[in-house]
């Protein structure tokens, strides 16, 4: 008796890793827009509960971003309940654009609904089907961007959001291969026009840019920029922890102490990182902070303090008081 495809074989292996950890009856909830990156998830997570063992419960999130979205979401519904199932779940989500575009403000609307679906059938874990040619695109889109290390480290394979656990079991699995999954099992995947869409960065990174990359360098272009994030990401996560120590160690009353904080200046990659997330909390938008203003920050903490400030996107002011960095909305007096 022959086994599955290769491509079935290794969607199903690489669920069974991320499910390893789970209890006996927990509950993974699987987000399926209806493409075959997604559909190859959900019919993996349901062929890997392990007879019952656990349950899976399969998520849809309409954005109400293309005529016919409702007619989509029934249909991908009646997919999922198809595939075997414990449970479906659709929820509609209205799409504030916002600074960052149109597909920032949906992925942020998808996660936020996607956290609350979690906690409503009670899943610990939320499975999303990236694989590696998303990954890939990612990274390139960083390096376009010149946003540092961050961007460069792509997608985490896994984090926490709105209290909820996110996987993406497929960061090693390519497109191609789910799609190969999906002819496998007899499954019709839907292609989101806006992925073809030029319109938008990520879709000519993926028509236009890796297609020349591949043919003019040679294939494996894709596998290589994923294998880059996995090894950035690594040092990135470390920084990054320490930062969160330094961050911590700095609070005051008020705001934030000076001389810790510019006893970092040797140390360029935790201080960036330490001012970064101080901004963020402090009210600064995430996507318009840029590395010029951090480093901004950083000669703020330097010489005469008398009347200096620093203006930061989300209307926040920067400033340094009585050996404290001090933030306060643009307008308000200090």
């Amino acid at each position: 008796m022959s086994g599955p495809a290769p491509a079935v074989a290794g969607c199903r292996l690489a669920v069974r890793r991320e499910l390893a950890a789970l209890d006996p009856g927990a509950t993974v909830m699987v987000a399926c827009s209806g493409g075959a990156d997604s559909l190859a998830l959900l019919a993996a997570a349901v062929f890997e509960r392990r007879s019952g063992a656990l349950r899976v419960v399969g998520a849809v999130v309409d954005h109400g971003l293309q005529e016919g979205s409702e007619a989509h979401t029934a249909h991908v519904v009646e997919q999922m309940a198809a595939l075997g199932v414990d449970e479906t779940a659709a929820i509609r989500v209205t799409v504030d654009a916002g600074p960052g575009g149109v597909e920032a403000g949906a992925r942020e609307a998808r996660y936020v609904a996607l956290a609350q679906l979690a906690e409503h059938v009670g899943a610990e874990l939320v499975l999303l089907g990236h694989t590696l040619d998303d990954q890939a695109e990612t990274v390139l889109l960083g390096l376009t961007r010149g946003s540092g290390g961050r961007s460069i480290a792509g997608m985490r394979r896994a984090f926490e959001s709105g209290g909820v656990v996110f996987a993406r079991p497929f960061l090693e699995v390519t497109r191609t291969q789910t799609e190969e999954a999906c002819r496998a099992e007899g499954i019709v995947w839907w292609s989101d026009p806006h992925n073809a869409d030029p319109r938008f960065v990520r879709s000519r990174i993926r028509h236009a840019v890796l297609p020349v990359l591949e043919r003019e360098l040679g294939p494996g272009v894709a596998a290589a920029l994923a294998r880059t994030a996995v090894s950035v990401r690594a040092d990135v996560d470390a920084l990054d922890d320490e930062a969160e120590l330094v961050l911590e160690g700095a609070r005051r009353e008020g705001g934030w102490e000076v001389a810790r904080l510019a006893a970092l200046g040797g140390v360029p990659a935790v201080q960036t990182r330490v001012l970064r997330l101080i901004a963020l909390e402090a009210g600064a938008l995430a996507s318009d902070l840029t590395r010029d203003q951090v480093f901004a920050l950083a000669d703020l903490l330097i010489g005469p303090d008398e009347g200096r400030q620093i203006q930061l996107p989300g209307h926040l002011t920067a400033s340094r008081e009585s050996n404290l960095l001090r933030f306060r909305r643009t307008g308000e007096s200090g």
